[in-house]
């Protein structure tokens, strides 16, 4: 029993120590967008590590508050998608993937000078990932719907679904059930007819 409730403590000082940290950098978000201010104002920043030249903005202080601006909401959006616990988590990847290919692109702009035509464009390069994940999401939307009502939607009648209709969902299963008793009479009666022919033979 003790060994069980230092596990639990343990498990839980975890989770608060984890929950803090998270909790801590989503408050310092800020401070790591304006980390731009630190670099100098010229084209070239040298230090004793290396030696960086921007090429396209002809400023470091502009090149860094570009790269900040875009590593700050794709920082954020990291975190969301490590902690989200909803079953749409997977969309996430979505925005992640459009900060990042801006991060790469622009600072392959700035360090090579070129002209980025893949910025100009992203959306067609950003297409077929868009498409995977929404395929993700909506195939983990049917398995929810599935567990949460008990419905199997391979077996669905597509027919008997219309977007654009006007009946409403319990008219359509007294509709349907009206049905189902018309062939049941249906049935007795051609029964009935079977048995009186049988009789006469």
């Amino acid at each position: 029993m003790k060994s069980k409730n230092k596990r639990w403590k343990g498990h839980q000082s975890k989770y608060l120590l984890t929950g803090s940290l998270i909790a801590i950098s989503i408050a310092f978000s800020p401070y790591l967008f304006y980390l731009y201010e630190i670099f100098p104002s010229g084209p070239v920043w040298e230090n004793s590590f290396f030696s960086y030249e921007s090429k396209y903005y002809e400023n470091v202080l502009t090149a860094a508050w570009t790269y900040l601006g875009k590593l700050t909401p794709l920082f954020l959006l990291l975190i969301w998608f490590l902690t989200c616990k909803h079953w749409w988590y997977h969309v996430i990847l979505v925005p992640i993937a459009m900060y990042s290919f801006q991060l790469v692109s622009a600072f392959y702009e700035d360090v090579y000078l070129g002209i980025n035509l893949m910025d100009t464009g992203q959306l067609i390069y950003l297409a077929p990932f868009f498409i995977i994940i929404l395929s993700i999401v909506y195939l983990i939307r049917i398995k929810v719907f599935d567990r949460i009502y008990g419905y199997d939607l391979s077996e669905l009648d597509e027919t008997e679904i219309s977007v654009f209709s006007n009946i409403s969902d319990k008219d359509l299963k007294e509709i349907k059930d009206f049905q189902d008793d018309e062939k049941a009479d249906e049935y007795t009666e051609s029964n009935a007819l079977i048995e009186d022919y049988y009789r006469k033979l």
